[in-house]
């Protein structure tokens, strides 16, 4: 179906191919898994399936593409669209309708299909991907897991034989995820479709592929079976780690296999005291910021319900729940910039300059560059708050905005976005374009440029989307160092590995209500959604990482 035939592929300006050499090829009906980290080439490897590589994206392509028997080099993409169908990682940036039903038929319009054969095709995928009863709906009203199964569904109204899906689960919640992977491998199982499915977030995906494409980061490519493959690849999710810490063979890719080779490692792990997965204070810091009946609204709907929150310093709480229940909105509550139908926030320090909440303002009620000051909050896209042509421009600005530089250096209480830019990502060129950074590299910029304005309460919307298990574990040690400096951090997320390594605290929201607040481990490990994948394998023992079954087994407390 897939064929690469000695494919390289070079970008002007680059000094090394991205792809080099590669051969592969893909079967009809396999869902082949690309995994690689972050700038390795997989978006690449992707766009070259539907000739986006190099028609639009630019650069030189050696060697030969075939998909269905067509050279993409003589295929644009509108002349592969019946073949391939091709979903990015936010739907809503591919939607061009407003419902559901419209939206399914756009694409069929385009390929001038007769309009008997897009009333059965529309039909056929409401019914395939279980969106009967949202035909009518408008499409900004739909979950996360919803609006990605739209999208899947609008590119198979044109029957593509080829699926390639980029980070499909990224901006989903577990349960969402969940559904959106079964929608995809009923089409693989039922229809045959190959697909072709970048993902950081292994453990959600690894057991339904068929095969893995893994690029190391040499431009080379290597696929084979999946337990294979994760033998010894520089990436892998936490079940095939505790698979490795382990000794473990084959390698077990769902959490119902490791559950059945883990029972030796469970029973001598029995005696033994998890060690901490993070260095916590015995006595909780100062409450930094205090907030009481929050509640927020859009045309009469509640989002958040009167909730009540304290954020403590040194603490680092992770706030999760389904897509729509409230988490991002009442992020923007604290901050002051969104929208507060009821309820008080108050943040900053008493006379002596301690913290206390109780004597501190409300950010709703001061000016942007005052509220920057008691509360920085990172959105879910870090580009949103990047605007200038140049790293250093946007850390310029900062640095002015928050009183660190120019003719405000009187005001500096802390060091410049420059220095913290510098602490987090090292190396960063002050004449890049801010968007052509990676991801990860984007996330340290808007940091630094919330950082400089010294706010000791920091709230990140879903930082991990994007991010390879390398750049989570920087990410971590960002958390932990600002934790350490006496700040509180928020971290909204659905990526449960993270929230079990990074979090001190889980606060959980449904329908806009705190339904759980308490130590990660007792919030998590109960809950069978949120709950990391070592947990379910070692339950009832309290594990939540392979690093802490790793210390036990060094330490000789345990023998697996």
């Amino acid at each position: 179906m897939i064929t690469f035939d000695r494919v390289s592929v070079v970008y002007d300006g680059a000094d090394e191919p991205v792809l080099r050499d590669v051969n592969l090829s893909v079967d009809e009906g396999e869902l082949c898994l690309v995994v690689g980290h972050t700038g390795v080439g997989k978006s690449t490897l992707l766009g070259a399936v539907n000739g986006l590589v190099p028609h639009f994206t630019g650069g030189t392509l050696y060697g030969t593409v075939t998909v269905d028997g067509r050279d993409t080099a003589d295929h644009p993409p509108r002349e592969l669209a019946d073949v391939v169908g091709v979903v990015g990682q936010d739907p809503l940036d591919g939607f061009v309708t407003d419902t559901v039903e419209e939206e399914l038929a756009y694409a069929m319009e385009q390929l001038a299909i007769s309009p008997t054969v897009m009333r059965k095709r529309v039909e056929e995928t409401l019914d395939l991907l279980g969106l009967a009863d949202l035909r009518h709906r408008a499409l900004h009203e739909l979950s996360g897991g919803q609006q990605q199964r739209v999208a899947i569904g609008s590119v198979l109204t044109a029957h593509p034989r080829v699926l390639v899906l980029d980070e499909p689960t990224s901006a989903l919640d577990p349960t969402a995820a969940e559904e959106v992977l079964a929608a995809v491998t009923r089409l693989v199982h039922d229809l045959g479709v190959t697909v072709l499915l970048a993902e950081h977030r292994l453990e959600r995906v690894v057991q339904y592929a068929d095969r893995v494409i893994h690029l190391p980061g040499n431009g080379r490519v290597v696929a084979g079976p999946p337990s294979e493959i994760f033998t010894a690849s520089s990436i892998a999710p936490p079940i095939v780690e505790l698979g490795r810490a382990a000794g473990w063979s084959p390698l077990p890719l769902s959490v119902r296999d490791a559950r059945r080779a883990a029972r030796p490692l469970r029973t001598a792990l029995e005696g033994a005291t998890p060690p901490p997965v993070r260095a916590v204070p015995d006595a909780p810091g100062a409450t930094l910021l205090g907030a009481r009946g929050i509640t927020v609204a859009y045309r009469g709907v509640p989002a958040v319900r009167e909730v009540d929150l304290d954020l403590r310093a040194g603490e680092v709480t992770a706030l999760m729940g389904r897509n729509g229940s409230g988490k991002s909105s009442l992020l923007w509550a604290l901050q002051g910039s969104g929208p507060r139908t009821a309820g008080t926030v108050r943040v900053g320090r008493d006379e002596s300059g301690a913290p206390d909440a109780a004597k501190g303002g409300d950010p709703k009620k001061l000016s942007a560059a005052e509220a920057r000051r008691l509360v920085g909050l990172v959105p879910q896209t870090p580009t949103d708050l990047l605007y200038l042509e140049s790293v250093k421009q946007e850390l310029d600005q900062a640095d002015t905005e928050s009183g660190t530089g120019g003719k405000a250096a009187t005001r500096a209480t802390g060091p410049s976005a420059r220095a913290i830019l510098d602490r987090l990502a090292p190396g960063i060129d002050g004449a890049t374009h801010p968007r052509d950074l990676s991801e990860g590299q984007k996330l340290a910029l808007v940091l630094a440029i919330q950082l400089s304005a010294a706010p000791r309460v920091l709230l990140l919307d879903e930082p991990t989307r994007g991010l390879d298990y390398r750049a989570k574990t920087i990410l971590i040690a960002m958390v932990d160092e600002l934790a350490a400096e006496g700040r509180s951090v928020v971290v909204s997320t659905h990526d449960v590995e993270f929230a079990a390594r990074a979090a001190d605290r889980v606060v959980v929201l449904a329908e806009g209500d705190i339904v759980a607040d308490g130590p990660t481990t007792e919030v998590i490990v109960a809950s069978p959604v949120f709950a990391p994948q070592v947990a379910k394998i070692l339950a009832p023992l309290t594990y939540l990482t392979v690093d802490q079954v790793t210390a036990v087994l060094r330490d000789g407390e345990a023998d697996a």
